[in-house]
């Protein structure tokens, strides 16, 4: 078989593309999960190369893996955190619950890039003066400790650098909206019925809220970064690990990341439970929820042209239809809903992987690897379609001044505010004397002689409406 060779691990000998820097272990892993034929999230690969090179230099620091080994284990580390060898990183999501296989696939590339650089060849780790996957890059450590820290690191990573900068954006975008349209005045509606008048800066004031509220939630979930299971090894009793690895890896993390890490509180609780990455992706869930609310109104607002709303002009980015000429769709608005369609499908996953009995199990949740790769693609949606949102239409969003002009005349609950002055049961069958009529409140006051036309101007000014008054 001219493009394989063959490699050993415990369990016996297996055949490995020639040209792989993984060994004997990938390989196994590669054979048994044929299942979803995608690979572990790259983030995660990008996280376990910052994680191997902090744990050789805490090992290091500490005594345990000489200079010459530390250095090429980091340099190695570093290159897989860069992104260079995703390739190199085949095995399933969907594998070992603990994602054993994927803490033994950056194990064996990193030991081989080491052994590059050592002078050695691939497939060295038995030579004098070799790295070895296990004894040296994994040193002090356990998949049950690792790949569950890596989660962390690329969650965290995820949120700080894309998504709460994308959600910044929204909120910036939706004040500078609110401020800009603060004294133009729109029917409010509620129950899908009309209601009293509303400023448009108002109503963009509370999307800008949301979005505000959305970012506090982001920075919420970034408390992942603060209950590491490195240094918890095994079962969380932190067998054959220094007492003060974990503290170095977490120093070494912040320094890499910028991002303060910080070591569990509770090794055993950290390693048997996900609770933290469940409570974390209720937040994203409800950053999805709350963008659905802001996309679903701008394209209600937006319908029309003519036989609907249409108090808001959505920008045109493609045409709506294949047989409709002249069809211009809210299509950002349905991509951010779809989006939150996938977040809340998201969430379920995280939750069952989490549960008692499926995912955790006595000293271990063994769900791990499917529970990452929903909250990535959770964090990565919404960080994206918010920066969509912003980009594709709110930046270029109008307000049809004259439309919210005309519907506010029409609208029969500008009574309410004669209600003070003429009572409730009158100003009732005012709004629905006017729609038998139809016709407009005012016209209806004038007719009948209501209140003189000056007094009714003033009762009847929609700003006025809009803001508290004595």
């Amino acid at each position: 078989m001219p493009n394989f060779r063959t490699e050993r691990d415990t369990m016996g000998e297996m055949q490995v593309p020639a040209e792989a820097l993984y060994g004997a272990s990938t390989a196994r892993a590669v054979d048994n999960f044929p299942i979803s034929f995608e690979p572990v999230p790259a983030a995660m690969i990008h996280a376990f190369g910052h994680l191997k090179a902090a744990c050789a230099e805490a090992n290091r620091q500490l005594g345990k893996l000489d200079a010459k080994r530390a250095d090429a284990i980091i340099a190695a580390s570093d290159e897989v955190a860069e992104g260079k060898y995703d390739q190199q990183f085949p095995v399933d999501i969907y594998q070992t619950g603990s994602g054993t296989s994927t803490n033994m696939n950056a194990n064996e590339v990193i030991a081989n890039l080491a052994n590059e650089k050592l002078g050695f060849g691939v497939g060295a780790k038995g030579t004098e003066g070799a790295v070895h996957p296990n004894d040296h890059v994994n040193m002090g450590q356990s998949s049950n400790d690792t790949f569950p820290t890596a989660m962390h690191i690329a969650a965290a990573s995820a949120i700080k650098k894309n998504l709460i900068p994308n959600l910044e954006r929204l909120q910036l975008a939706l004040a500078e909206k609110a401020s800009k349209w603060d004294t133009i005045v729109k029917i409010g509606r509620t129950h899908l019925m009309d209601a009293t008048p509303i400023r448009v800066g108002q109503v963009f004031g509370g999307y800008a809220a949301q979005a505000e509220y959305a970012v506090v939630r982001a920075k919420q979930a970034l408390n992942l970064r603060t209950n590491l299971e490195i240094g918890g090894t095994a079962v969380g009793t932190g067998i054959n690990t220094h007492p003060e690895f974990a503290a170095k890896v977490c120093a070494a993390l912040g320094k890499r990341l910028g991002i303060d890490f910080e070591e569990a509180a509770n090794h055993p609780e950290a390693q048997a439970a996900k609770d933290a990455f469940v409570s974390a992706h209720g937040e994203l869930k409800t950053i999805a929820v709350s963008l659905t609310k802001i996309a679903n109104d701008i394209r209600l607002l937006g319908s029309g042209p003519r036989c609907s709303i249409f108090e808001l002009s959505l920008p045109a980015t493609q045409p709506g239809s294949s047989i409709m000429p002249g069809k211009v769709n809210p299509v950002i608005c349905e991509a951010v809903i779809q989006v939150a369609c996938r977040v809340i499908g998201n969430d379920a996953t995280v939750t069952t992987a989490g549960l008692g009995g499926v995912g955790s199990l006595f000293e271990l949740n063994v769900a791990m690897p499917v529970m990452i790769d929903a909250f990535l693609e959770s964090t990565k949606l919404l960080a994206n379609s918010a920066g969509v949102f912003v980009d594709k239409l709110v930046k270029d969003l109008e307000v049809n001044e004259e439309r919210c002009r005309e519907l506010i005349d029409q609208s029969l609950m500008m009574v309410t505010s004669l209600a003070p002055v003429v009572g409730y049961e009158q100003a009732a069958t005012l709004a629905k004397d006017a729609f038998k009529l139809n016709t407009t409140i005012r016209q209806l006051c004038l007719d009948r002689k209501i209140l003189p036309a000056a007094e009714l101007d003033k009762a009847l000014d929609p700003d006025s409406m809009t803001r508290p008054s004595v």
